[in-house]
């Protein structure tokens, strides 16, 4: 019985010693056919090893390619699913709604295109790099690299990068939620705190503004630590108008609310759409020279402000045909006759 252990444990050595600790299946099939060392070393190296690393390649590109397709199918569903929240809430709108409009428009279909690409080929990028640097690690291995001293090396230069590069990674985190969570895109105006106005350009590290006097914002991702957005959706025109003090309010607000809504059916006008019945609020503010009335307007993402301007204008001039005056500066003075 001793006898053929040591005799078992002495096959186990010379087997080590030809095809290593991890022996392959064919060098071990040719040492046991011919109980050759230097032949089954020679062919484990030909064939055995470089099978493993073939095999292990080609789950890397399998990998790789599945992973790719499932993250392309993920931006497309996340872009899907956002664009029927937006039409449902378009959709909750009541009256002269037009929200095919919105997601109809070439630059949202555009802006949605550009996310989507974004979003996959970042994710597809990191994906990869970590399959990939798996697949080396373990054909490094294969080949009988040792990978502790290798690992060792990439995770203290991984830390030195990490506290060196803390705002870029900070960064490119906050770029990566905007994009999955659509917080904004091309051609919005926002407001992210450190600046304002409409969105030129976004990547992973920077959001880029252009404010109404025409100054360029490069703004740090990492940065923003809140975003108003008066694009998405729908915007609402607000607009505050004083009368006189000895006006009829009723009758005023009354031909604000018609002028409001002959805008609002006036299919002549292409500078800005009206997606609902316009409301006159009522009275704003009680002022010195005069009384402020409140008019509210939903309209398409971003197009107030021309709505506000022709408005301004319609009630000028139908005003000025009611005979319903502005409000001129005025004081009430005080004389101290006493002496």
């Amino acid at each position: 019985m001793i006898r053929e252990l040591f005799a078992y444990q002495s096959g186990n050595n010379e087997l080590i010693d030809a095809c290593g600790n991890d022996p392959g299946q064919i060098c071990e099939w040719v040492f046991d056919a011919s109980g050759n060392k230097t032949l089954s070393s020679i062919i484990g190296w030909a064939v055995d090893k470089p099978l493993t690393i073939i095999v292990v390649l080609l789950a890397g590109f399998i990998a790789s390619r599945v992973m790719r397709k499932t993250i392309t199918h993920f931006g497309e569903r996340l872009t899907d699913e956002r664009q029927s929240r937006a039409l449902a809430q378009l959709q909750k709108i009541k009256g002269k709604v037009k929200a095919g409009k919105v997601l109809r428009d070439e630059q949202a279909e555009l802006r949605t295109k550009a996310r989507t690409e974004t979003l996959t080929s970042v994710l597809s990028s990191i994906a990869n790099l970590a399959i990939w640097t798996v697949v080396v690690l373990m054909a490094l291995g294969e080949i009988g690299v040792n990978l502790g001293p290798l690992i060792a090396g990439a995770g203290i230069v991984g830390v030195a990068v990490g506290f060196g590069a803390q705002s870029i990674v900070k960064d490119f985190l906050s770029g990566m939620f905007m994009l999955v969570e659509d917080q904004y895109g091309v051609g919005d105006s926002v407001d992210v705190g450190i600046a304002s106005g409409t969105v030129e350009r976004m990547t992973l590290r920077t959001t880029i503004l252009r404010d109404t006097n025409g100054s360029v914002w490069y703004v740090p991702n990492g940065e923003i630590a809140r975003v108003g957005n008066r694009s998405q959706v729908w915007s609402r025109a607000v607009l505050d108008v004083d009368v006189a003090y000895d006006t009829d309010l009723r009758h005023a607000q009354d031909v604000m609310k018609r002028v409001a809504v002959e805008l609002w059916e006036d299919e002549s006008f292409t500078d800005g759409d009206i997606i609902e019945e316009p409301q006159v609020v009522g009275v704003q503010n009680l002022g010195i020279d005069g009384i402020t009335l409140r008019l509210v307007a939903k309209t398409d993402p971003s197009e107030q402000w021309a709505v506000a301007r022709e408005l301004r204008i319609r009630i000028k001039e139908t005003f000025d045909a009611e005979g319903i005056q502005m409000p001129f500066p005025q004081r009430t003075v005080w004389i101290n006759q006493e002496k």
